[in-house]
Formats: structure tokens, sequence, C-alpha cells
């Protein structure tokens, strides 16, 4: 062993003589779906009620730039896990189920090798390559996931229907179970780590009428600038083949009705995160417990005449992001950061706090730095990609927190490939493309999107799809060249327990 390599692992095992002769904390990793980043109170929404997460954000640290790399539920959710892009864990709709060896390198397989009690409620979101469902209660102290979406009916989720009569609506149970997994990983006497993955406020859309009746008083909701397809016209002809341009119109349609039971659902999140914050007051363990709040995917509400997710815009792509971490003192409690940050960061963040190494082969780094220098930075950019949906609709992406630089590949029906870039410091609504306009900044963002498309172009999984994408979304290459390369993913050909 080199010099160099003993002093690190040297170093390792100081750190974590230390953690565990302080206490090593407990971390909550709460995890909603579909939530787009403007719908906590804290984050200037004042029609959402979200008061517990509110108080989390005044106690932690909020932030302002957090994008989910693929933004879709199945690639998302495993990116959380792994810390790694959607390329290198193969996971998505269309694409493949998670190999086992990857899901291994997980934080919460990893920690409860690490001694942590380990627990985990709500969707999973994804399947293990050759493995039953059931085959995940291996993996936790404690697991009461569900396969596919899960439903908002209690009764219909199997680990959760002792809850039913006192919580009928899933996410409040969602709460109760995490209740009492706290109450039991306390007896143990060893740290806990408790990831509870809420469905809402996932489609199709069912609030608790108890959050429901909250928002009886506004009849009609606010508006971003960008909603509406009129404000949608500038945006590239690939674009508008996705699923978020074409399905779930209702958005548009009837907007006070669809903004009111999403925020109802949110809102149902919320309650359920004040019983967790409730819980860790009455076992006397507030004071060593990080908790971490964020979501796998943002989602349009009708901003630029879009629904869903998918696409690499900000509304679909960025989601709230809080981190609480009560050992800190109070002169780091409340503050703000725009640092860019990733849903590949979560991995690498939960590991840096237990005390176990960040991999260097995962994509992410750990956030914790951030929390004491919130002005720093962990990168200067990140990369956002969509292999799923119709081939017209794939696209790769680059974005700092001033500019964002967007390739649309497909020459599909007339389309052409097209370059998008927008001024995200002049421009938060995106809605102007200024690709042509300013050379400089295109050039630069050009510059970063080629060194993540040779990233993408080494480091991609073999035998899930993705082989073609580095020709796909290269500029430099002609439509004509990669006409017949590319694919559509669907996932109609999934089971039932991968639905999206």
């Amino acid at each position: 062993m080199k010099f160099k390599e003993i002093i690190i692992v040297v170093c390792f095992l100081l750190k974590l003589t230390l953690i565990t002769g302080q206490e090593r904390p407990n971390i909550i990793f709460l995890f909603s779906d579909d939530q787009t980043i403007n719908t906590v109170g804290a984050y200037g929404n004042k029609e959402i009620i979200t008061p517990n997460l509110d108080k989390l954000a005044n106690k932690g640290v909020m932030f302002t730039n957090h994008y989910n790399t693929t933004s879709i539920c199945m690639a998302s959710r495993v990116s959380v896990l792994t810390g790694l892009y959607e390329y290198r864990h193969g996971t998505n709709f269309g694409h493949g189920d998670l190999d086992r060896k990857l899901f291994d390198e997980s934080y919460p397989v990893k920690l409860k090798k690490a001694g942590y009690y380990t627990g985990f409620v709500g969707k999973m979101g994804f399947n293990i390559k050759g493995q039953n469902f059931i085959q995940f209660d291996n993996d936790f102290d404690e697991f009461a996931g569900g396969p596919g979406q899960t439903s908002y009916e209690t009764s219909k989720n199997k680990k959760l229907v002792k809850y039913a009569n006192k919580y009928p609506h899933a996410t409040r149970a969602n709460g109760a179970w995490s209740k009492n997994f706290i109450k039991n990983a306390t007896k143990t006497g060893k740290p806990f780590c408790l990831s509870v993955s809420f469905k809402a406020p996932h489609r199709p859309v069912s609030p608790d009428p108890i959050d429901l009746k909250k928002y009886e008083s506004i009849k009609t909701f606010s508006k971003p600038i960008n909603f509406g397809v009129e404000n949608g016209e500038h945006l590239s002809k690939q674009s508008h083949t996705s699923r978020a341009a074409n399905q779930y119109r209702y958005w548009i349609t009837d907007y006070n009705k669809s903004i009111r039971e999403y925020y109802a659902l949110i809102t149902g999140v919320d309650a359920a995160v004040g019983m967790i914050l409730e819980t860790l007051k009455e076992e006397g363990l507030d004071k060593n417990t990080i908790v971490i709040f964020t979501s796998d995917n943002g989602y349009n509400c009708g901003a630029h005449g879009f629904a869903g997710k998918v696409l690499p815009y900000e509304e679909g792509s960025k989601s709230p992001l809080i981190i609480y971490d009560p050992r800190l003192p109070k002169k780091h409690q409340g503050k703000v950061s725009n640092a860019l940050t990733g849903n590949i960061d979560i991995a690498a963040t939960i590991f840096d706090i237990s005390g176990l190494p960040v991999s260097k082969n995962m994509d992410g780094k750990s956030l914790i730095p951030l929390l004491k220098k919130p002005t720093s930075k962990v990168r200067e950019f990140l990369p956002l990609f969509n292999f799923w949906g119709v081939s017209e609709a794939h696209s790769m992406a680059v974005v700092t927190p001033e500019l964002k630089y967007v390739y649309w590949n497909s020459g599909n029906n007339n389309m052409k490939s097209t370059e998008e870039l927008f001024n995200l410091e002049k421009d938060p609504f995106e809605m102007k493309n200024i690709a042509n306009e300013d050379v400089e900044s295109l050039n630069k963002m050009k510059s970063y999107y080629s060194k993540e498309l040779k990233l993408l172009e080494n480091k991609l999984i073999k035998g899930n799809g993705y082989e073609n994408f580095p020709t796909i979304f290269n500029p430099n290459i002609s439509w004509e060249e990669k006409r017949d390369l590319v694919k559509s993913f669907s996932s109609k050909k999934k089971k039932k327990t991968a639905k999206n």
C-alpha cells in the first residue's frame, strides 16, 4: 500500500472513531414525489400551507438551485439512492431494472452494514433485476415499502393496513409508521436512518379531505408569468412532442382545481413531516437527528403550457431541498444556498453524515460543507438528461446557477436539431432563447456540455439502451448520420409494479 493510501485510510478510521465516540447522528430522509421547487411557503409561495417544512427551512439551509438530473420517477429515485447518473445505473422505464451490485452500494444497504438501524416506508419506485419485491425486506431492519405507485388509500397498502382506521390517507399513515419506527429504533441503542418516500403529490390526484378543506377559501390561485400554451411557443418543437405537452391537459383547462388538489397533497406531506418531527422531540432525539427533505422530480403545473415533468425546464427539473442539522450553532440556521446541487448528491451527503467514506465512483458530492458555508459551491455545472419516452423528446442539457443550455437532437417530422440558451439570472421563467444572441455564453456552456458528453460516452452502463446516446446527443454529428440510432423508450412493456 502506498504512503498516500495509508494516510487516507488512517484519516478515515480516525474520523469514524471520533464520530462513534460522539454518538453518530440519526438521519431522516423525507422524499415527496413530483414536487416543484416553489411549492413550500419558505420558498416564497404565499398560498400553500406548509408550516412544518417552513420551520425546517428556518432552522436549516434551504437550497434554491436543486435539480433532478433525470426528471422521472424511477431513474431519479435510483440516482438518489446510488449517487449515480441514470446512464450509469441504467434504471428507467424501458431501459431496465437495477443491478443488485449497484443497490448494494446504495446508502440504505451500506449504512445498515455499518451499524445503522434502517427503515423505509412508502413508494420504492423501482425493482432489482431478477429479484422479487418482497426481498427488499432483507435490506432494511424495518420495511414498509410498496411496489409500483402504491395507493393513497392506506388500506390498499399491505404493510400500512393497521393504520387505515385512524389514518385512511396513506400520507399520514406514512407518518404514523415513521413514528413507530423511531420509537423502535430508540430501543436498539443504534443510530438510525429512516427513508420516508411519499406518493404525494403524484397523480392520480386524491388529497386527504382534511387538507383539501384548508384551501376552500381560495377561489382563484396565482399563476406563474410563464403559464399557458402561448408562453411555450418559443420553445423547441421537440419539447412539444413530449408527454408533458400532450397529456394532463386539466392543468391548462382547470388550473384552479388542479393546483388546489396539488397543494392539498403537499400539505398532507407537511402534516406527516410534523408527526415525525414531533416524535423526535418526544423521544429526545431532536438534537442529534439530521433531516433532509426533497423530491424526485419537479412538476410543470402549466408552465409554458406543459404538465408532468421529464422536460429540462425549471419547473419540471427543480425541487425544493432543505437540510437541517441541529448540531450546528444557531449562526448557521435559516440560511439560503444558491449553490448548484442535484439528486445525485443525496447519497454522498448521507454517507458523509454517517461517517462512511464517499466513494470516488459516485457522481454526487456531499453537501455538508454548504451547511456552514452556504455561499460556497460543490460544482460549476450539472448535466440534465431525458432518455425516456418518444425519441423526439430526448434531450441533454447543462446548467449553472446563471445559465442553461439544452440540446434537442431530433430531426424527425421536419424538425431541426435545436439549441436553447437561457439566462436564468435575468430570465428565471425561461421566456427567451438567447442562443443566437449571446455567443460567449453559448460557447462557455457548450464546452461544459462537451465535457459531460465525454463522460457519458466513457462511463455509460452497457446493455440498457444508452450506447447510442453519445452519438445522438453530439451536436457536431448531423441528423442524417444518427437518424437510424434513435428509438423511443416506453413504460408500457414494464410490469405493473413499475408504473410511472
